[in-house]
């Protein structure tokens, strides 16, 4: 992407509003912070502005508060986590993301502003409110590629009023992996596709079918692509309105689809629930993973690859024992030599609950990011940012 970099700024003495993710998940009923994963992406990025001599304002979304104050979202608990991760710079917590009341930090300091989303102009977009965030702004950095799917006021609009535009350092590493995987990949390629619904992943397969060599299919969207094929499927998660545009995709894509040969079936979808497995899918049971012999199809497959791209478990792989074929599928690609890119949310989950993690070239950090890049849909929060001259 010809993007300027953070790198490419002059720092010294300016006043640099950094776009992060801090969308951290807590503990269910308390205001803990139960994984600070998306805090500690954003240090390095917020390391380079301080040691460049820059003033930082960090700005984020956390969770939903439909445009209204919500102390139980409010980012005060990240910022103490953050100071606590970043023990040197000085941290102040805005009470505000906007008005008279936000403190400016001075080089060397850090200000963490109230979550955007309490503003209901940050969801839309909205020029004024846009422009209150950018006043005394010289440089603008998206680090939150997590939120790049948004035109919101914090990832597009305030762009228009500050200066100059770069990407962090996280995100410069999401769209350098993500544009490599995409764009004239090591060959085999090979994409790995699973979850519930063919119809939230029309348009990557779309795409992927014109990038990758193989797509293996998995998880409840097979069902529907088995049935367009005249298999029986019993009572899996079948979209009856989308089995013609599945039929479609199997004309388009001739062999580069994979389909299950085989399927882990059960009566009742519970923890520890009676399962078999089989070739043709019973009537009154329901297919909850892929089958041993489509294990070991998909994992000659993947071992083959020099770059694999996944999005997607292979089946309800959060109930063991149906996280069979998922896991064997994940260390497959940890073991394999390829590069290798897996979509944020559940396929993240997926080769973490595999513990092989820190096997796979890229983790995304964006799930719904990740999945529009590889939907070939660009990004209004990576469009925005200043071309490279």
């Amino acid at each position: 992407m010809a993007k300027i970099s953070i790198r490419d700024v002059d720092l010294l003495n300016k006043t640099v509003f950094i776009r992060v993710d801090f969308n951290v998940p807590f503990t269910p009923g308390t205001l803990q912070i139960s994984s600070d994963k998306r805090i500690r992406a954003s240090i390095p990025t917020i390391k380079l502005a301080l040691d460049g001599g820059a003033a930082v304002i960090l700005a984020s979304h956390l969770g939903r508060p439909k445009g209204k104050r919500n102390p139980d979202l409010s980012l005060m608990p990240v910022a103490t986590r953050l100071g606590e991760l970043m023990p040197g710079p000085r941290i102040l917590m805005a009470p505000d993301c906007i008005g008279p009341d936000v403190p400016r930090p001075r080089p060397g300091e850090i200000v963490l502003l109230e979550n955007l989303r309490f503003h209901p102009e940050e969801e839309a977009n909205d020029d004024t409110f846009a422009q209150q965030l950018a006043t005394g702004v010289d440089v603008y950095v998206n680090d939150a590629f997590g939120a790049a799917h948004r035109a919101h006021a914090s990832t597009v609009g305030m762009i228009k009023f500050v200066p100059v535009a770069a990407a962090g350092l996280l995100m410069n590493k999401e769209l350098e992996y993500l544009t490599r995987v995409t764009t004239n990949p090591d060959r085999p390629a090979v994409a790995i596709l699973g979850g519930a619904k063919v119809s939230d992943k029309i348009e990557v397969i779309k795409n992927l079918m014109k990038v990758v060599d193989r797509l293996l299919i998995g998880g409840a969207m097979a069902y529907t692509f088995l049935r367009a094929r005249g298999e029986a499927t019993g009572k899996s998660l079948v979209e009856e309105d989308k089995i013609d545009l599945a039929r479609q995709l199997l004309a388009e894509a001739g062999d580069k689809i994979m389909l299950p040969a085989d399927h882990v079936v059960a009566r009742e979808l519970k923890p520890g629930a009676a399962s078999e497995a089989v070739t043709r899918i019973p009537d009154d049971a329901m297919g909850v993973d892929i089958g041993p012999a489509t294990v070991k199809r998909y994992i000659e497959v993947i071992l083959g690859a020099k770059t694999i791209i996944w999005n997607g478990p292979m089946g309800v792989f959060e109930m063991p024992p149906f996280d069979g074929g998922t896991v064997a599928l994940a260390k497959a690609v940890a073991e394999s030599p390829a590069i290798s890119v897996v979509g944020g949310g559940d396929s993240e989950k997926a080769v973490k609950a595999a513990g092989v993690a820190d096997q796979i070239s890229h983790i995304s950090t964006g799930g719904g990011a990740s999945l529009e890049f590889l939907s070939g849909i660009t990004l209004p929060g990576v469009a925005a940012l200043t071309d490279k001259r």
